[in-house]
C-alpha cells in the first residue's frame, strides 16, 4: 500500500513545492508508524513472551544476576521456596521473595515448587511473574509432588488421611510438612514466600530463626541433608499431631523439638546446642509479627540501615500485611525492600 501511494504523492511536488513536501513527509512517516504498530501491536505482558529470551531479559531486568568470576564455588544445598495451594498466579511479594533470593545467590539454584503445576502441564501459566523469573539462569520452577516429596517418611501415611483436608488450617499445615520434608531428604534453606531477602544465607547450616522471644519459626530453615533435628521434627509433626491449632505443627512443634534437643524449658536459655543455633529475632524477624504494620511507616535511609544491620532477610508477614496498600514510590520500609532488593519486580509494580 505504502508504494502505490508515494508515486501519486511525488506528482505533486513540483506544482506545490514545500507545501506538497510536508504532505510527502508526514504521509510517509504515518504509514511508517502504522506498520511498525501492525507488526508490534502486542500488550506489554504479551511482549514478554514473544521476544527472543536475551532481548526480553534485557529489557525486564534492570541487572540480571551473575557470578563472581574467579571466585570460590558456593556451599553445596538449594533455596526452596513452596507453594501448597492451586494457585499458579504469583503475588508482587512472592515474585519479589524468588528475585531477591536469586539476586543474593546467583550461584545456586532456587527452586520454586508449586502444587498448582503438578498436573501434568509441560509448559508454565502465561503470567509476568514467570516470564521475569526465568530470565535469572539460577530460578527453576518446578511442581510439587507431594505423595513422592512425603514418600520415605513418617508424613507419609498422615498425607494419606483425606480426613486431615477439612481442618481449617490445612494448607499452612501442609506447608509446615513440606518444609521439614524438603530439608530432611535435601537438606539447603528453606524460605517462606513473604521474605526479602538482604544477604546471602549460604554460610548459616544447622538454623532456624527466633520469632519474637520465646518462640521459633520455621518461615527460615537451612539445615544438612538427612538431619537428626529434622527427622524429630517430622516424628513429632505425627506423635502430637494437632490441625485445630494454629501454628500448633509450624512454630510451636519447631519450639518444642528444640526445647527437648537442647533439654531446657526456655529458647532464650540456650540458643545454639549440639550443632543446631536459634538465631536472634533481627536476624529474620525484625519487626515482630504485633508490629507488623511498622512495614508501611515511612522511615529514613540511615534509620532503615540501622535497624537492619544485623538481617539477613526480612520477613513480611503476610498473612496480616496482604490487605494493606502499599505505595511503591513512598519512602516506607516496605516499598525501599521492593527498591533495593527485587527491582524488576520493583518496576512491575510501578509499572502497573
Amino acid at each position: 500500500r505504502m508504494s502505490s501511494c508515494l508515486p501519486n504523492l511525488a506528482t505533486v511536488v513540483p506544482s506545490h513545492g514545500l507545501r506538497a513536501l510536508f504532505i510527502l513527509t508526514t504521509s510517509f512517516v504515518f504509514f511508517a508508524a502504522v506498520t511498525f504498530y501492525w507488526r508490534t501491536g502486542e500488550d506489554a505482558e504479551g511482549q514478554l513472551y514473544s521476544l527472543p529470551t536475551q532481548s526480553r531479559c534485557a529489557q525486564f531486568l534492570p541487572s540480571p544476576p551473575s557470578a563472581v568470576a574467579g571466585g570460590p564455588p558456593p556451599p553445596p544445598g538449594d533455596v526452596f521456596f513452596v507453594e501448597t495451594s492451586e494457585r499458579t498466579n504469583p503475588s508482587y511479594l512472592f515474585t519479589c521473595s524468588v528475585e531477591s533470593a536469586a539476586r543474593m545467590h546467583p550461584g545456586t539454584r532456587v527452586v520454586v515448587l508449586m502444587k498448582g503445576l503438578a498436573n501434568g502441564n509441560a509448559s508454565l501459566p502465561n503470567h509476568w511473574a514467570f516470564s521475569m523469573l526465568s530470565c535469572f539462569p539460577n530460578v527453576e520452577i518446578q511442581p510439587l509432588d507431594l505423595p513422592e516429596l512425603f514418600s520415605g517418611t513418617p508424613l507419609a501415611k498422615w498425607y494419606l488421611q483425606s480426613e486431615h483436608q477439612k481442618e481449617p488450617y490445612f494448607l499452612p499445615v501442609l506447608s509446615d510438612a513440606c518444609r521439614i520434608a524438603i530439608m530432611w531428604k535435601f537438606g539447603g534453606i528453606y524460605l517462606d514466600t513473604d521474605f526479602i531477602v538482604l544477604r546471602n544465607l549460604k554460610n548459616l547450616t544447622n538454623a532456624l530463626g527466633i520469632e519474637c522471644k520465646y518462640l521459633l519459626n520455621g518461615a527460615f530453615l537451612s539445615f544438612k541433608p538427612k538431619h537428626k533435628f529434622m527427622e524429630l521434627c517430622m516424628q513429632d509433626f505425627v506423635d502430637n499431631y494437632n490441625g485445630l491449632i494454629w501454628g500448633h505443627q509450624g512454630p510451636h512443634l519447631l519450639t518444642r523439638v528444640f526445647k527437648k534437643w537442647c533439654s531446657i524449658s526456655n529458647v532464650q536459655d540456650n540458643m545454639s546446642c549440639k550443632g543446631v543455633r536459634a538465631l536472634s529475632p533481627e536476624a529474620f524477624y525484625p519487626i515482630c509479627w504485633e508490629n507488623w504494620n511498622k512495614l508501611f511507616d515511612t522511615i529514613s535511609s540511615l534509620e532503615l540501615h540501622k535497624l537492619l544491620k544485623n538481617t539477613y532477610a526480612v520477613h513480611v508477614w503476610n498473612k496480616l500485611s496482604h490487605g494493606t496498600r502499599l505505595e511503591i514510590t513512598s519512602q516506607a520500609l516496605l516499598a525501599q525492600l521492593y527498591s533495593q532488593f527485587c527491582p524488576a519486580t520493583c518496576a512491575k509494580m510501578k509499572k502497573d
